[in-house]
């Protein structure tokens, strides 16, 4: 029976190598370095995280485990419990400054593995702003998680991208190759996450239907299509969507649900 259980294990993590290969060549095309694929390989089979669910995210072009990612793994090898709470001495509410310890236990005897989180409008996405207490405990939680089972892959939640410079413009006509200004390119801008990245991690956070998501994208921003809209129609969508789902998640869904999914077409 052992072994039968092994080899159902090892075929399990095969399928979910391939499974993830797929996904990853399919929103990442043209991102994926020779050393991507390899390195998910070894994420797939080491830890079984998986892109489908949420799990890992590859955002220029390095892997990054997820909250969900790291909650499931502690609630595979039996975590016994995560105390988190608020450093009083090291906040600062008036500036939006939150500082979180979070302290994990494997096991009923165990001392606990200890992680801090902080966070303020300096170090987080400008789509979370007015969230900063909730990511610096999931922060918290992450790093406590990632010390106690040994993960050395940052989380996306640690992530911490300074404020994208407003009113750019380029200096000169664009060259062949280089992203435009719809968000459509290939390439990030001032540093930022792609429009598409950002929007991906959005709906994996929230659990949101991608279809559904862009179907409400191009009626927000009044375009047939969300190819057709401009980027600065899809960077407030994603600004209002950040911000509903963190606000009123069951609304949202209420909203999407409302939207017509595409019929399967079957042969």
């Amino acid at each position: 029976m052992a072994t039968l259980n092994e080899d159902k294990t090892v075929r399990g993590l095969q399928s979910l190598v391939r499974q993830n290969i797929r996904f990853a060549k399919s929103l990442w095309q043209g991102e994926l370095s020779p050393f991507s694929l390899p390195e998910l390989k070894r994420l797939s089979r080491g830890l079984g995280l998986s892109i489908a669910s949420g799990e890992v995210l590859l955002l220029q072009g390095r892997w990054y485990v997820t909250h969900a990612g790291l909650l499931r793994l502690a609630k595979e090898y039996k975590c016994r419990g995560i105390h988190s709470h608020v450093v009083v001495g090291l906040c600062d509410p008036q500036n939006s400054r939150w500082v979180f310890k979070a302290t994990v236990y494997k096991s009923p005897g165990s001392k606990g593995f200890v992680g801090y989180g902080d966070a303020d409008p300096s170090n987080v996405s400008s789509l979370v702003h007015g969230c900063e207490m909730r990511i610096a405990e999931t922060r918290a939680v992450n790093r406590a998680l990632r010390k106690a089972y040994g993960i050395g892959l940052c989380s996306v939640e640690e992530l911490g991208w300074s404020p994208r410079v407003a009113d750019s413009k380029p200096s000169g006509p664009a060259k062949p190759g280089t992203a435009r200004s719809n968000g459509h390119g290939n390439g990030h801008h001032n540093s930022q996450p792609r429009l598409r990245d950002r929007l991906c991690l959005l709906i994996r956070q929230h659990g949101l239907d991608a279809t559904l998501v862009k179907a409400y994208a191009a009626d927000y921003c009044g375009a047939a299509t969300l190819r057709d809209a401009t980027r600065d129609q899809i960077e407030a969508f994603i600004n209002h969507l950040a911000d509903r789902a963190a606000k009123d998640r069951e609304g949202l869904l209420c909203h999407l649900n409302s939207y017509p999914k595409p019929e399967e077409v079957t042969k």
